[in-house]
């Protein structure tokens, strides 16, 4: 069984970090050591078992957080398991269908042999940072689309796959 995890994420307003928070929660109740941590910050993957990235989706870009630490630390995560995430549609389509990653996740997961990606809703209310999230704010179309009970059932297939390794 493997039991260190890291859960990098980039984020610009918080909400893909409050995904990485509980994914992290879940693998911890689980019996798994696991931390989550911006992207950015993170200097090196060799302490842990197992990687999850996550980012948040801009124009159908990743975060760039999220994409310079899966450049970053290419060699040594395509030797560990490894999951992504991204966060981002501001309505219930994450929940209602599977949407596949961005062409530059998809790539990323394909060189780097992850073995899921999974896209869940995202969040953008008052305060939001940057002038077209307050824009989209401001013209009503903000919102909090994520759905935690979904997000914690991700994080145990990652745990039970975990133990099997």
């Amino acid at each position: 069984m493997l039991g260190k995890v890291l859960v990098a994420y980039g984020t610009t307003n918080g909400s893909t970090a409050r995904i990485a928070e509980a994914v992290a929660d879940v693998l911890n109740k689980e019996g798994l050591t696991a931390e989550a941590l911006p992207a950015r910050s993170v200097g090196s993957v060799e302490a842990y078992d197992a990687v999850v990235v996550g980012g948040g989706l801009y124009a159908g870009r990743w975060h760039r957080g999220a994409r310079r630490f899966v450049r970053r630390h290419g060699r040594a995560l395509a030797g560990r398991p490894l999951w992504f995430f991204s966060s981002g549609p501001l309505d219930a389509s994450a929940s209602e269908r599977d949407i596949p990653p961005v062409p530059g996740v998809r790539r990323a997961m394909t060189r780097l042999h992850a073995k899921e990606h999974i896209t869940f809703g995202g969040c953008l209310e008052e305060g939001a940072k940057g002038r077209i999230a307050q824009m989209i704010v401001r013209n009503g179309k903000g919102g909090d689309f994520r759905d935690f009970e979904r997000i914690e059932e991700w994080a145990l297939r990652i745990s039970e796959e975990m133990r099997n390794c």
